[in-house]
């Protein structure tokens, strides 16, 4: 089994710089669109069997996107969704994003992990939805075949914080050193329960 991991094309949350982790109506930018379509041409051929997505609108677009280009069923599930940030949802300002980075970098360096901010999720439920969606994945596609490839459409943080736990490669110290672009694909392989990441 093959899983695609892809971040969003870039929205109107990522231009404004607004905290938008919730189902606010942030949608793809025109740049954003033109990102996913790209991709779409990119994957066209490929062996993929399915897409699963996080329910927040930009995600949500990009899969559509995906799914009526390349033919492919789509399902939404909580599990890709980004870290809900309570209190800090729908700001901009500098002290919102302070400490929006303080609980991404000690979760990334291993610290405050049973905590996040005020209202919204810790490092451990984020871990334990996404760990649930791994599971249901490799019970449900892990026997089809290294052939087979699932596109998971995503965010750039939900990918940053849960990734390193799936391959050792992707350790935090390479994450907090490496950005994820706009519908550009990880790609990580499931061969008898182990992963690996063959690019990114």
């Amino acid at each position: 089994m093959i899983l695609y991991f892809i971040r969003h094309g870039e929205s109107e949350a990522n231009t404004l710089g607004i905290i938008s982790n919730r189902n606010l109506p942030h949608a793809l930018t025109e740049t954003g669109r033109r990102q996913v379509f790209a991709l779409a041409g990119k994957l066209h051929g490929k062996s993929i069997c399915r897409i699963y997505t996080s329910p927040i609108l930009r995600a949500r677009e990009t899969a559509e996107i995906l799914a009526t280009k390349l033919l492919l069923p789509l399902e939404c599930t909580q599990a890709l969704c980004e870290p809900d940030c309570g209190i800090l949802e729908g700001r901009s300002d500098k002290s919102a994003w302070i400490e929006h980075d303080f609980w991404k970098d000690s979760w990334l360096q291993g610290r405050e992990r049973g905590h996040g901010p005020e209202g919204g999720e810790t490092f451990n439920d984020v871990q334990k939805r996404f760990s649930e969606l791994i599971e249901y994945l490799v019970a449900n596609h892990g026997e089809t075949g290294t052939e087979t490839g699932i596109l998971l459409v995503t965010h750039g943080e939900l990918i940053q914080l849960a990734l390193p736990a799936l391959c050792s490669s992707l350790d935090g110290k390479y994450i907090l050193e490496h950005e994820f672009g706009y519908s550009v694909p990880i790609i990580i392989e499931s061969q008898k329960g182990k992963f690996s990441c063959l690019e990114r």
